[in-house]
């Protein structure tokens, strides 16, 4: 997960803490952090294992594109950019691509259970036939 904030009320950690408590292994990536809660950080994608498969990009638009190539670079097959992190390059960047890209979502209307205003966005994306399958 690129974007983990340090700062434990942003939302960058708050997603961290809660896609670990729901069972995710995740592996933080902030060039400013050796270890965020506990967890090694990397300083880059670069730096990440190589047999990382999937992304989740959470990170300001200044730093999305550049992210999104490494992780294209390195062959990560999935990627997700978190709702707001595209900027109007990032469009450009993943037309073409092999990788699995999700563009303007939030995570948390797919990571189970969905709760709350989560859930409600959730289902009205469904009814509206705007919820990717």
């Amino acid at each position: 997960m690129a974007g983990v904030s340090r700062n434990s009320k942003k939302f960058g950690h708050q997603a961290f803490l809660q896609l670990r408590k729901k069972g995710y292994n995740i592996l933080p990536v902030n060039p400013h952090a050796d270890q965020i809660d506990g967890e090694k950080c990397f300083k880059s994608i670069c730096d990440l294992p190589s047999k990382i498969e999937s992304l989740l990009i959470m990170t300001s638009k200044a730093d999305t594109d550049v992210i999104l190539q490494q992780a294209l670079d390195k062959g990560i097959a999935n990627i997700w950019i978190q709702q707001f992190s595209e900027t109007e390059q990032t469009f450009s960047i993943v037309q073409n691509q092999r990788a699995n890209i999700i563009l303007k979502q939030c995570i948390y209307m797919f990571v189970e259970p969905v709760t709350g205003l989560h859930g409600f966005h959730k289902f009205l994306s469904k009814a509206f036939n705007k919820y990717p399958v």
